[in-house]
């Protein structure tokens, strides 16, 4: 395993598509460049991500990415159906039980704290429009398997926060939460990955409880800056979800991220390697277009500047608040 030298400051990458054919050289079903996922990981673990979990879409992805996270000691795993695969419940040989008993028999045999088991979360599940049969059958599978909630909200945050509500204090009980959330004691039983709802929408989910994760499409535009300007430090994850969410010179967040760049190169240098094009990728470079966990760096640094924190505290409260929920 690659090291980070003793100043970078530490994550975890909260939310990452390992699984993803263009770590594997694969863009559009032709392969460009060869496998160079050690690569990836590498990079990242030299630009201090401490550990990184990788998101199933799938019952079939969350089989795949426990193999993938067989790699390396600092892998890990969710297991869920994303929303806009809700379907997947309805075609399954027997139904959505039998598809929601296949996950469960899954996390079971992996869940961490087994024999070299790996599941962190039941997810990514959620609503991206109106999926509300297959999202409160995930919820249903958490109470049961006790883990922590992965979850999507898309365009449906009024049927989000329906279908999760009934389900709180169940799982609050089960992750041993006797109280209400509130600033001193958040009761977190989950995290809302990749958010870029507005003002109202961040207060509605702090209380219930929730942790918000935040990657590069949570930093598109002034608007956006303003809502992570009020996610409390107590409260947010970071993450990239890579191959995509990166930062972009088009997006609010450019300014910040030069300033960065500027004031500390040698980070910035970790955390935005050199790219080449997928055609003329060597084992020394990125590549241009993909994002990396090791990119995570510019998301906090970006976020730091908007909480107007040091680096290192911005880090320090995401690592803690990762650690906490997904007990790694």
């Amino acid at each position: 395993m690659a090291e980070a030298p003793a100043s970078v400051p530490a994550y975890v990458e909260i939310a990452v598509n390992l699984g993803d054919p263009m770590f594997r050289g694969v863009y559009h079903d032709k392969e460009k460049h060869p496998d160079d996922l050690a690569q990836v990981l590498d990079r990242a673990e030299r630009a201090g991500v401490r550990a990184q979990i990788i998101t199933a879409g799938s019952l079939a992805e969350t089989d795949e990415v426990l193999h993938l996270a067989q790699l390396r000691p600092n892998l890990y795993a969710t297991a869920g159906c994303h929303p806009t695969r809700s379907t997947e419940l309805t075609m399954h040989k027997g139904g959505p039980s039998a598809y929601i008993a296949a996950l469960q028999t899954l996390v079971d045999a992996h869940r961490l704290g087994t024999n070299d088991g790996r599941i962190v979360a039941i997810g990514e599940c959620g609503l991206a429009d109106a999926q509300k049969t297959a999202f409160d059958a995930q919820l249903a599978l958490a109470e049961t398997t006790q883990l922590p909630l992965f979850l999507h909200s898309r365009a449906a945050h009024a049927d989000f926060v329906q279908v999760l509500r009934p389900h709180l204090a169940a799982l609050r009980r089960n992750a041993g939460i006797t109280s209400e959330p509130n600033a001193a004691e958040p009761g977190c039983v989950g995290v809302v990955h990749s958010f870029t709802g507005t003002a109202d929408e961040l207060r509605e989910l702090l209380s219930l409880g929730l942790f918000v994760g935040v990657n590069g499409c949570s930093l598109k535009t002034a608007e956006n800056l303003e809502v992570v300007r009020q996610i409390p430090l107590h409260r947010i994850m970071l993450e990239t979800d890579a191959p995509w969410c990166d930062l972009r010179s088009t997006h609010a967040s450019a300014p910040l991220l030069e300033q960065f760049r500027r004031e500390e190169p040698q980070l910035a240098a970790l955390y935005t390697p050199p790219r080449a094009k997928p055609e003329r990728w060597s084992a020394t470079s990125a590549v241009k277009g993909r994002n990396e966990p090791c990119c995570i760096g510019e998301v906090a640094a970006v976020v730091a500047r908007v909480h107007n924190v040091r680096l290192a505290e911005l880090a320090e409260h995401a690592l803690r608040n990762a650690a906490r929920l997904f007990r790694i």
